[in-house]
């Protein structure tokens, strides 16, 4: 796709969650950040973040899949897709109990915020009323509830706005010229639809994508700049790394460089200064050094537990002995906060 697609400022329809007219952000100004000596940019992202947020503060969310497998959509990075063989067995939706026994869990290890993953297209009104539930269940529990079930129709937005759903996690993915090399199955117009519908709904949007695909520097640059060009940008931004699974088309790629990464995530701190910028995907095969970096570059937030909806994450004692070393203190809930006040 040539680069003439890349439109930051076409708005279909007049919806808040639509890329601004007015670009912020253009795509060579977010080019000329990750072109920054790296220490230059690491010292602009860290004195941003500290405008904004405690640097040694760092915010735990737990990720559980609903609903595993047999997803209809082929997405190249995704072992729940239906056409690829990952040896990832389809399962239905799980039981209300189930999901709040492990929500229980993730805050009794102090995750502040609890998502629930189902791969779906979209969901279909029947399976959104189980979903309700669920978030009623979590939002009891004193945690902040996300969950990401795909495409979203109209109405069903404000169902879960309803129920008390915190975050919806809708992720852009990757660059809008480098988007048909990963899925066809839909296209960026979809995606920009269903945050639409979240931001009109009244629940903060989490939004960020994936990196490691194969795409170059420019396409990471046009990532972010669509991102941070959202008005307003999202409250929360996933940056992934690639965890390739043998059976998807992406497997095998050349990795990428993890300083790159910490460039990512040092460029999406200062684009969207007041964002919780959360390293995602592909923390274990980093290690501790680029984490602890990609900390000083302006992540704030991890997702914690032993597994990413169907791909592993470093466990929580280890989490907690890196934390421990880099001297960071966990975000608690506001539930936690006003219980340390009258105690």
């Amino acid at each position: 796709m040539s680069s003439q697609a890349i439109t930051f400022h076409e708005i279909r329809t007049p919806a808040a969650a639509r890329v601004a007219a007015a670009q912020v952000w253009p795509e060579e100004k977010v080019l000329e950040l990750f072109n920054l000596p790296f220490s230059d940019l690491l010292f602009r992202a860290q004195q941003i973040h500290r405008q904004h947020f405690d640097p040694q503060e760092v915010e735990l969310a737990t990720l559980l899949s609903i609903k595993t497998g047999g997803c209809p959509e082929d997405c190249g990075y995704c072992p729940q897709a239906a056409r690829y063989d990952t040896g990832v067995t389809a399962q239905k939706l799980l039981e209300l109990e189930t999901v709040l026994e492990a929500a229980r869990a993730a805050k009794a290890h102090g995750a502040t915020r609890f998502c629930m993953g189902a791969a779906w297209r979209g969901p279909k009104d029947r399976d959104l009323d189980h979903v309700e539930a669920m978030v009623r269940g979590v939002k009891e529990l004193g945690l902040e509830a996300c969950a990401t079930l795909g495409m979203l129709e109209d109405g069903q937005a404000e169902r879960l706005a309803a129920a008390g759903l915190d975050y919806y996690n809708h992720n852009l993915d990757t660059a809008p010229e480098f988007y048909n090399d990963i899925i066809t199955t839909r296209n960026y117009e979809n995606r920009l639809d269903t945050l639409d519908k979240v931001r009109n709904a009244g629940i903060k949007v989490c939004c960020g994508g994936i990196v490691g695909m194969g795409e170059s520097r420019r396409q990471r640059a046009g990532l972010i700049a669509q991102v941070a060009n959202l008005d307003p940008y999202p409250e929360s931004v996933p940056i992934n790394h690639l965890v390739q699974v043998e059976g998807t088309p992406l497997h095998g790629l050349d990795p990428l460089d993890p300083l790159e990464f910490v460039r990512t995530i040092a460029v999406a701190r200062i684009t969207m200064p007041k964002a919780r910028v959360r390293l995602s995907a592909g923390r274990r095969e980093m290690g501790e050094a680029v984490q602890a970096m990609c900390f000083q570059a302006g992540a704030n937030s991890i997702f914690y537990g032993d597994k990413l909806l169907t791909t592993g994450n470093p466990d929580a004692n280890a989490d907690m002995a890196l934390l421990n070393k880099l001297g960071m203190k966990i975000k608690h809930t506001q539930v936690d906060a006003k219980l340390a006040v009258t105690e």
